[in-house]
C-alpha cells in the first residue's frame, strides 16, 4: 500500500470513528456493495456497540480490506462522510477538544446559527446599578472590534432562558460579573463552561466569586468612575490578548 493511500484511509477512519453509527455502516455497505464484509467482520459492529478500545483498529482493518479489493470505493466513503457530517461539525467552543461529545439538552433548543467570533455575551444582574458597569464593558469592546450583548438586548424567543442560552451558544467570549453572588450569573457561567466558551470573570469583591472559580484570574473593580475606567482598560488588554 502506497503512502498516499494509507494517509487517505487514516483520514476516512478518523471521521468514521468520530461519527458512524450502526445505521451509517448499513448505509455505506449498501452504497459500496460491501455489506457482507462489514457485517462479517467479527469485531467491527460489536466493538462499536460496546465502545471498545479496539473499534478504531477494526475500522482500519475493514477499510484496508475494502481498499485492497476496490480502491475506488474510498470515493464513496469520502462523499458519504462529507454529505452526512461535514456540515454538521460546528465548533462552539473557544478551543475545540480532542474528545468530542454530543449533547441534547431538554431545557434548551440548539440554535441553528453560526458562532459569531466578534460577539461577547455579558452575564450580569439585570439591575439599574449595573448600567455603568455594562457601559464600561461596551467601551472596552469598541476599541477591540468586539461587540457585546446582554439577554435584555434581544427578544427572539418566548422564554428568557432560551434567549440566554442562544446568546451564550453563538458568542465566542462570555464576560460574567459575579457581583452580589447572583445565582442566575452562576447558572449561566456553568452553561458557558460546558459549551467550552472563554469566560472572563469580573466582580467588585472576590468574596462573591464561587470557590470553584477562584483559580481563574478574576478582574476586580471598584464601582466608581476611576474604578470603571480601570475595568475598561483591563478588559481591553484581556480582549487584545485573546484575539491576537
Amino acid at each position: 500500500m502506497d503512502l498516499n493511500l494509507g494517509q487517505r484511509i487514516l483520514k476516512i477512519r478518523e471521521k468514521i470513528v468520530s461519527n458512524f453509527t450502526h445505521e451509517n455502516w448499513e448505509e455505506i455497505g449498501l452504497l459500496t456493495g460491501f455489506t457482507d464484509l462489514i457485517k462479517g467482520h467479527k469485531r467491527l459492529l460489536r466493538s462499536l456497540s460496546w465502545g471498545d478500545e479496539d473499534y478504531s483498529g477494526n475500522v482500519l482493518n475493514v477499510l484496508s480490506g475494502i481498499a485492497s479489493q476496490n480502491e475506488a470505493t474510498l470515493n464513496v466513503f469520502e462523499s458519504y462522510l462529507n454529505e452526512k457530517f461535514e456540515e454538521e461539525t460546528h465548533y462552539i467552543s473557544a478551543k475545540p477538544s480532542e474528545i468530542k461529545i454530543t449533547f441534547a439538552p431538554s431545557v434548551f433548543e440548539i440554535p441553528n446559527t453560526p458562532i459569531e467570533q466578534d460577539l461577547i455575551a455579558v452575564m450580569m444582574p439585570f439591575d439599574a446599578s449595573m448600567s455603568a458597569v455594562y457601559q464600561s464593558i461596551k467601551d472596552a469592546s469598541e476599541d477591540t472590534e468586539y461587540r457585546v450583548l446582554r439577554a435584555d438586548d434581544i427578544w427572539e424567543n418566548s422564554t428568557i432562558i432560551q434567549d440566554i442560552f442562544s446568546l451564550i451558544y453563538r458568542s465566542s467570549i462570555v464576560i460574567a460579573d459575579f457581583t452580589g453572588k447572583n445565582p442566575n450569573v452562576m447558572y449561566e457561567t456553568g452553561i458557558a463552561h460546558t459549551l467550552g466558551k472563554l469566560v472572563i470573570p469580573i466582580c467588585q469583591s472576590i468574596d462573591d466569586v464561587p470557590f470553584d472559580m477562584r483559580h481563574h484570574r478574576v478582574l476586580t473593580y471598584y464601582p466608581n468612575a476611576e474604578g470603571l475606567r480601570d475595568l475598561t482598560k483591563a478588559l481591553e488588554e484581556k480582549l487584545k490578548q485573546v484575539s491576537s
